[in-house]
């Protein structure tokens, strides 16, 4: 018999919560009652991945993006209210990861990016939650920036944004997903030719173009769509769970 707070205690080891300064609390954010047997796992609690998971008679949810964030307004109402209800009425644990998730050098977002991408890592970079989250190395073969466009299309199922303001070939790139825009400064003082992230802001494509570096906005959600596979993956060995991965579309 698994329980939750078992999955929970080892996944916030695993990940070296502990360590990081995050926007929300990591790990078990919504208990169950029963032993876990069938994890579901997707990017964000929304309402639609929860429903899926109540058809997939899932015991517990494994998220990167859960609830509670910093700001947030504390009263149970609304989208939020109907959310937990879900949860609580059908018995679903919510598992959620988020800075941890990006970080990790084995299942992490950043990692799994550019292991999709064949980019050799080489170090870590950015501190701003105290432990660095982004990651840096070069590629196996040096490319134009469309050609690492189509590179990235193919391997995240979506189109990303070029800035184009870097060399005329690209070996060396940095990966920060989500909405890590600003870490594009960090890249710059490392001199990288490429930066790739999710999102960005109306002064990255001033900083892209000054700067002489190449930027990728590739998607918040299509950027962090591996890194809480790979978990669930590790997790479900681990704990012998059968686990399944739920993609609720998302163009952002």
């Amino acid at each position: 018999m698994v329980k939750i707070s078992d999955i929970a205690n080892y996944a916030n080891d695993y990940l070296a919560v502990e360590q990081f300064e995050d926007y929300c609390p990591n790990g078990l954010q919504v208990e169950c009652q029963r032993s876990v047997h069938r994890l579901v796992s997707g990017v964000t609690a929304c309402q639609a991945l929860i429903e899926a998971a109540v058809e997939h008679k899932a015991d517990a949810l494994l998220v990167h993006h859960g609830y509670f964030w910093r700001g947030e307004h504390a009263a149970v109402v609304g989208m939020k209210a109907k959310r937990l209800a879900t949860l609580l009425n059908n018995d679903i644990g919510l598992l959620t990861y988020h800075l941890p998730l990006d970080a990790h050098p084995v299942v992490g977002n950043n990692v799994q990016i550019a292991k999709r991408l064949k980019i050799s890592l080489q170090g870590s970079f950015g501190d701003k939650h105290r432990v660095p989250l982004a990651r840096y190395g070069t590629l196996a073969t040096p490319c134009s920036a469309q050609d690492l466009a189509l590179e990235i299309e193919h391997a995240l199922l979506r189109p990303p944004l070029l800035i184009a303001g870097g060399p005329v070939k690209i070996s060396s790139v940095g990966v920060c997903t989500g909405a890590a825009q600003s870490y594009i400064e960090d890249a710059v003082a490392l001199g990288l030719d490429a930066f790739i992230s999710g999102e960005i802001s109306e002064n990255t494509v001033h900083t892209a173009r000054e700067e002489k570096i190449h930027y990728y906005a590739a998607g918040h959600h299509a950027t962090e769509r591996y890194g809480v596979q790979a978990l669930g993956e590790h997790l479900a060995e681990h704990f012998k769970l059968d686990h399944q991965f739920i993609e609720i579309e998302n163009p952002v």
